[in-house]
């Protein structure tokens, strides 16, 4: 088996084969030592549970709850801080003053905010979806920010010299230039919108996977909990996921998607 086939398997053999082998040891560590299951149950309660789980309607209900906090969290994240960083990209002095700003907002723990965004805008969808907008916003606006401060100055000199349009000079110059720094702030940003989502339901909800966690919690039920744990990181790699497909659809063109396909191909 030549070297690029191994590449191409290696992702879809190799993690599998990871997560069983950590599954197998946690499975007779539990089991060896006579660990509580209140503590850490094994592997094989958690999937048993798990299956329980994901065939209750009510589950999935609290999973398009989340599922749609985070979307929306997500696209009001996106259409802000391409805004907000196309705007101080063009306007250096406008960057300058609110740049300390950034700073300040971006250093304070986010989880500081729930109590008030609950306080505000009560206990209902509309809290987590501006927690999750609010975690997102800044990993999207500034890597927009840096994308439009990293246009060539040269480039835009060539493109006059060529009487360029200005819808020629967005699309293969500008847009060109910031879509692969948006879709790193995105990839980034949908992190952290299923961060934000989570906690706003884990510290203020009465719905959605994070509500679940805080009652799987309650009820000592371990394994429920490790259950909505997976059905969380599962939605989070489908989202992630589906950020990635976007990119590759959006940017074929560029190095980092095309030295990724090289690799699997």
């Amino acid at each position: 088996m030549n070297s690029s086939r191994l590449r191409r398997l290696l992702p879809w053999v190799g993690a599998p084969l990871l997560i069983v082998m950590l599954c197998t040891v946690w499975e007779i560590s539990v089991r060896a030592f006579d660990v509580s299951t209140l503590i850490l149950p094994p592997p094989s309660m958690i999937a048993e549970r798990l299956g329980e789980l994901v065939q209750d309607p009510e589950v999935w209900g609290h999973a398009w709850i989340t599922a749609s906090e985070i979307i929306m969290g997500f696209l009001l994240a996106v259409v802000l801080g391409v805004l907000v960083g196309v705007v101080l990209g063009k306007v250096a002095w406008l960057e300058m003053t609110v740049r300390p700003i950034i700073v300040l907002l971006q250093v304070v723990p986010k989880v500081a905010f729930v109590p008030l965004f609950v306080i505000w805008f009560g206990f209902g969808m509309s809290s987590k979806v501006i927690i999750a907008a609010m975690l997102a916003f800044f990993p999207i606006m500034l890597n927009v920010l840096l994308g439009v401060k990293s246009i060539d100055p040269g480039h835009r000199d060539v493109m006059t010299a060529l009487n360029a349009g200005k819808m020629q000079r967005f699309t293969n110059l500008d847009f060109r230039s910031v879509m692969p720094y948006l879709l790193a702030g995105m990839e980034t940003g949908i992190v952290f919108a299923v961060i934000g989502a989570i906690v706003g339901e884990y510290l203020g909800g009465n719905e959605g996977l994070g509500y679940m966690v805080v009652r799987t919690l309650n009820q000592l039920d371990a394994p429920g909990l490790f259950g909505v744990v997976v059905l969380l990181a599962a939605l989070g790699l489908v989202l992630y996921g589906a950020v990635f497909i976007l990119k590759r659809f959006l940017i074929p063109w560029h190095e980092s998607v095309y030295s990724q396909q090289g690799n699997v191909a």
